[in-house]
């Protein structure tokens, strides 16, 4: 279909005149009306004037006064704008029932379209404006100023775990011409965002000082606004920084809040569809799990020998050359037998390997990410899941979302 420079989408009502005057200002090669069952003898009488030199298309609402149809109407009309493959899209909401232009505004604000009015000072009795007195008047999107499609993608990109993207979409809303508690708002969670950012790459202690600098002014704003949807989610994050807080309390060693903050980071990479990096880190978190145990009850690091006691000396040789997993999982179970220890989650694991574990692990052995060439299937992540919630663990409470 050949490209066509503009299409007018125009809102027809009883009144000939404002919709003759669009289309004289306009000079569109393609028009769309949306009009009512009664007002359809005006779209009629402009086609069979105009209809000969523009590519035209009439849609009927069955009741005018319907917002709801009148917004759903509306994106056809758009649709077929763009099946005309129009270069720009003119909206005309001068015509038709206040129902009507509300649908056609609320469908088309934020989609690259320019809206128009035909208005004028001098009016007649009944308020309509006198012939030959029309000024059309070009409206902006207030979507466009006020940044309602970069909010909408920077919400998205965090409901996603994007934080990247995310902070590239309050960058672009920090380049408007914003009131002095707007750019302080969005200054302080940009600085959020890179703390979640942090966090997620497991730069904790990177991570606590950006929120602890951002959080709690970008939440004084929020409130002050009585913005609900921005208090809640920061008020959330603010409960789920004291996770971080005891994760960094127990320093550089193996812990069960850091297997929670590990879990909760393959959660986010499974929910975006990264199911390769979500094995990855459950196979990880395996092991880790293994030496948080060990830590817990003996305050050593299966790989550190210098850490072993006098007491179990004769098994730090085997700590400083541990190759993989079932290595690892078998000196955190000799540790445990050596110290009279039965039933540990460490040897359970140990206990499961060959019979389960290994079935599970392999599918992340066979990935492309590991020594394979299968990519990981949403099942293959699923089953290791549920295999160490089976074990008691639990992933750390997960980010808000908006």
């Amino acid at each position: 279909m050949q490209e066509i420079k503009q299409v007018l989408i125009a809102t027809v009502g009883h009144s000939r005149a404002p919709v003759e005057f669009a289309l004289a200002e306009h000079a569109p090669e393609g028009v769309v009306f949306i009009a009512s069952q009664d007002s359809q003898l005006v779209a009629a009488e402009l086609m069979r004037e105009y209809g000969a030199h523009l590519r035209h298309h009439t849609f009927l609402l069955d009741d005018p006064e319907s917002l709801t149809e009148s917004y759903r109407v509306a994106q056809q009309a758009l649709r077929k704008a763009l099946e005309w493959e129009a270069r720009s899209v003119v909206a005309d909401v001068t015509g038709g029932t206040k129902p009507m232009v509300a649908g056609v505004v609320l469908a088309l604000s934020g989609r690259g379209v320019t809206f128009s009015y035909v208005g004028g000072e001098q009016r007649d009795e009944v308020g309509r404006v006198v012939g030959g007195a029309e000024r059309l008047k070009l409206l902006e999107d207030p979507t466009t100023r006020y940044g309602v499609r970069e909010w909408a993608e920077f919400v998205q990109a965090w409901n996603i775990g994007q934080m990247d993207a995310a902070k590239s979409h309050l960058e672009a809303l920090l380049q408007r011409d914003l009131s002095p508690s707007e750019r302080r708002f969005y200054q302080h969670l940009k600085g959020v965002v890179e703390g979640l950012t942090a966090w997620d790459r497991f730069q904790h202690a990177a991570a606590q000082k950006l929120l602890r600098e951002h959080l709690e002014p970008a939440l004084a704003v929020a409130e002050a606004w009585g913005h609900g949807s921005k208090v809640r989610v920061l008020q959330a994050l603010k409960v789920a920084t004291q996770g971080l807080q005891k994760l960094l309390e127990q320093g550089n060693v193996p812990s069960f809040e850091l297997v929670a903050d590990l879990l909760a980071n393959a959660q986010r990479r499974a929910a975006a569809g990264r199911y390769d990096d979500a094995l990855a880190r459950l196979y990880r978190a395996v092991e880790l799990a293994a030496e948080a145990d060990v830590y817990a009850r003996h305050k050593l690091v299966l790989r550190r020998p210098e850490t072993y006691p006098e007491a179990v000396a004769t098994l730090k040789d085997r700590a400083g050359g541990l190759r993989g997993l079932k290595e690892t999982l078998a000196l955190a179970f000799d540790l445990d037998v050596r110290a009279g220890y039965t039933g540990t989650l460490a040897q359970r694991l140990y206990g499961d390997y060959a019979q389960r574990l290994q079935g599970l692990l392999d599918r992340r052995h066979q990935s492309i990410l590991a020594h394979g060439t299968k990519p990981v299937a949403v099942e293959d992540y699923q089953a290791l899941w549920d295999y160490l919630v089976e074990c008691g663990l639990e992933a750390a409470p997960t980010w808000p979302k908006w």
